[in-house]
């Protein structure tokens, strides 16, 4: 191994003498790419974005015990390099600039440096270094702008592919130069344009007919409108044109011009480059609600993930034989911290793969600043996993009867071969309110069999037994609402997109299931809190048991409502989804209830751009986002158009 040594003078290296090394191979091209970097905003918008996201990823070392074990090496050589690569260097910036200049040159340059008796890297400029002489296999050394050479161990060098070499890469910015140099001097153009045009945007029109005016009435006119145009009239006012005059707009706007499209089509082409997709660099065009968190999840598998690999591997190669302990030594990027889900999800998936709670009472009431109670430092397992055989204490194991089933579609022959006919939306909402009504009146036989004797009873029996209510409502509610998501979605892709382009029904379900789960926890409270009200104030027959039979009622009501209304937002959300996909822009409120809310009978042919909302306040019919007032028992419905 080799370094160069040095006690903080890191200029004795040579490198960064020159302001540019005029003898590097890029010399010749008409534009350098520094230059680009500097002038042209889309290849800084796509490099910064692959720079600051793969930067701000922390790096981890360990090392490999066994195939199934490993330990995290906090105090490594090589965790304490890449902490802090030069003094008052960070990683964050250190990554930063590594990953800036492979993307930008196709290469990254970085002299070991031996400061303080400890191994730093200097990250050079690819305009100061190159590899010099040998053949196309290794450089036999690396020249600098400031005449200094260096061996090839003394030089981390990462670079990508080129034809003709295997000691320097090819900038992706070479198979973007012809537009990047199009996309600038049309920008050129379009500057001596609107510098050598004419300075107006409008002409005043007289008619033939009107009576020719004198010097006098010339002036006039020139000083009311002169003082109308810049500001000279005080309190400003409305010009008044004399003699049947008229104002015509001239010119042309920059939609136009097409300036706005060229710069979209240059950006999109830098991104294609870099393997981003556009809607994460600010490209919405095809952007839906569904399919934009799909794309943020593939950004560190897909676009992330290859250069991090790759970085990790270099690392690995050209750094970690320098420093010593690193037998079965590897880093990596932590991209499982952001591969993560949110937390209600790292929840789930942590109490399924433990098989039983995993936080204890008082940890709980520790983040939400409570303080501690006695024993609520034990882990509360509850009975369904010691004693119900369960693997998860989110497994439910509802009974039979408890969780019902869609009855079954008649069948159709076509072509000799049987099809399912699937419901029509009333046969589908009449399926959904009998099963979620069926659930509840389950729930209510087992609130009955418990026979709670006060309100303080009923409050624990509905806590107790909240997770697996829960679980059960939103496998009832998600399976109807997927069905009225999907109902929606084809009404709309019949009419304007038979072949389904652009949307996909993987991306739809995610957002529906997670309104499932609201609404199931919006029903379970109205449970409760119909369970509570009628226990607080029992009959004076029947007592509490009396009690809990009407409350049963007025759930079994409520469930009615909840159907009706998760299935108005599912079948909006659908068609909305899939209007979104197809590229339609309007969206019309159709009233089609014969009494509906006064609300909704004033916006019935109302419309407005796609991604807005109407005078009610919500997107659609049905949105969560708005009160039960405007949503409950509501069967409006949208229509979808390109144009207003």
């Amino acid at each position: 191994m080799a370094f160069v040594v040095s006690s903080g003078q890191l200029a004795i290296t040579g490198a960064g003498v020159t302001p540019m090394f005029s003898a590097m191979p890029i010399a010749a091209a008409p534009w350098e790419y520094e230059t680009i970097w500097r002038t042209q905003p889309q290849v800084r918008t796509v490099i910064s974005f692959l720079a600051r996201n793969i930067a701000q990823v922390g790096i981890h070392i360990f090392r490999r015990i066994s195939d199934t074990d490993r330990e995290r090496l906090k105090d490594h050589p090589l965790a304490q390099l890449l902490a802090e690569p030069l003094p008052r260097m960070t990683q964050y910036r250190f990554i930063e600039r590594m990953v800036s200049d492979y993307a930008l040159y196709d290469d990254f340059y970085g002299i070991k440096l031996r400061l303080d008796g400890r191994l730093r890297v200097l990250p050079v400029p690819p305009t100061l270094i190159r590899p010099a002489e040998g053949n196309w296999i290794a450089p036999k050394y690396y020249e600098t702008a400031g005449g200094r050479d260096f061996g090839p161990d003394e030089v981390v060098h990462i670079h990508g592919y080129s034809p003709e070499t295997l000691t320097r890469g090819t900038s992706p910015i070479e198979s973007l130069r012809d537009l990047l140099l199009e996309s600038a001097e049309s920008a050129k153009q379009r500057q001596a344009m609107w510098r050598g045009g004419a300075r107006h945007t409008g002409v005043l029109v007289r008619p033939p007919e009107a009576p020719e005016w004198g010097p006098g009435e010339k002036a006039r006119f020139r000083e009311m409108w002169r003082a109308f145009t810049q500001g000279g009239g005080g309190e400003g006012g409305t010009p008044i044109l004399e003699d049947g005059m008229k104002y015509e707009p001239v010119g042309f706007n920059p939609q136009q011009a097409q300036y706005i499209e060229s710069r979209k089509l240059t950006r999109e082409e830098c991104a294609a480059a870099y393997f981003i997709p556009p809607p994460l660099i600010g490209i919405l065009d095809h952007a839906t609600y569904s399919n934009i968190k799909e794309q943020h999840s593939h950004l560190y598998q897909d676009t992330l993930g290859p250069y991090m690999v790759m970085l990790a591997q270099e690392i690995q190669s050209q750094i970690l034989p320098d420093l010593p302990d690193n037998r079965d030594v590897y880093c990596e990027f932590n991209i499982d911290a952001k591969m993560r889900g949110s937390f209600e999800e790292q929840a789930a998936a942590a109490s399924t793969a433990t098989g039983r709670p995993w936080m204890t009472v008082n940890e709980t009431r520790a983040r939400n600043n409570l303080p501690a109670v006695d024993g609520g430092d034990d882990l509360i397992v509850p009975l369904n996993v010691t004693q119900g055989g369960l693997a998860s204490p989110r497994d439910t194991a509802p009974e039979p009867e408890a969780v019902p089933k869609a009855p079954a579609r008649p069948v159709s022959t076509k072509a000799g071969q049987a099809t399912e006919q699937p419901p029509s939306v009333d046969e589908l909402r009449e399926e959904f309110a009998e099963a979620l009504g069926e659930l509840t009146e389950g729930e209510v036989a087992r609130l009955i069999a418990a026979d709670p004797a006060s309100v303080g009873a009923v409050r624990s029996w509905w806590e107790s037994g909240r997770s697996g209510r829960l679980a059960k409502l939103a496998e009832v509610i998600g399976e109807f609402m997927v069905r009225f998501g999907l109902a929606g979605a084809r009404a709309v892709l019949d009419r304007v997109n038979p072949s389904e382009e652009g949307w996909s029904a993987d991306v739809m379900e995610p957002w529906l299931l997670a309104a499932a789960l609201h609404h199931a926890q919006l029903h379970d409270a109205a449970g409760e809190e119909a369970a509570v009200a009628a226990v607080e104030e029992p009959p004076a027959e029947g007592g509490v048991a009396a009690a809990l039979v009407l409350a049963g009622g007025v759930w079994a009501s409520a469930a009615l409502t909840r159907s009706e209304t998760a299935a108005t937002e599912a079948l909006s959300f659908g068609g909305h989804d899939a209007a979104e996909a197809s590229g339609l822009g309007f969206k019309t409120w159709q009233t089609t209830s014969s009494n509906p809310r006064a609300q909704h009978a004033s916006m019935n042919g109302e419309t407005v751009p796609l991604g807005g909302a109407f005078s009610n306040g919500l997107r659609w019919p049905g949105d969560g986002n708005g009160d039960a007032a405007e949503t409950a028992n509501c069967r409006c419905l949208l229509t979808y158009s390109k144009t207003e």
